[in-house]
């Protein structure tokens, strides 16, 4: 399984606003410039940051984006959720009943675990401490 280049794009842009005084509204351009974004791209992966409550759009001349939240109070999973969706490993753990195996089968019981290690060290990843680079120093 491999993050979708949405998903790689609302990390880097929430990252970048985790970087910027939480009251600023920055610029789109300033964001596509300095995370190398995709200006297309940026704005599909903002409306859905913005319907999951993670970042405000505003628009017009002054517009741009800012964190609804602190940076402590979002995560990487959070993040790529938002874009694209909730994460399973595969169609047994998504939909258990399209496998009349899944309650006895023992693949099933590890997917379920790896997807589960998954979700929790995404959520362990907060925006604060990767915008500091602490993540990695545990």
């Amino acid at each position: 399984m491999m993050l979708t280049r949405a998903g790689e794009y609302a990390v880097r842009c929430v990252l970048y606003l985790s970087l910027q005084d939480r009251e600023r509204i920055v610029p789109k351009k300033e964001i596509i410039e300095a995370m190398g974004l995709p200006d297309a791209y940026l704005a599909k992966v903002a409306q859905s940051l913005a319907k999951s409550g993670l970042i405000q759009i505003r628009q017009g001349a002054r517009g741009g984006y800012r964190l609804t939240r602190k940076p402590y109070e979002i995560n990487l999973l959070q993040v790529v959720e938002a874009v694209d969706g909730e994460i399973f490993l595969n169609e047994c753990v998504m939909s258990p009943d399209s496998c009349l195996r899944s309650p006895l089968c023992g693949v099933h019981q590890i997917w379920q675990k790896a997807r589960q290690r998954l979700r929790d060290t995404l959520a362990e990843a907060d925006f604060e401490q990767l915008a500091r680079g602490e993540f990695c120093k545990k």
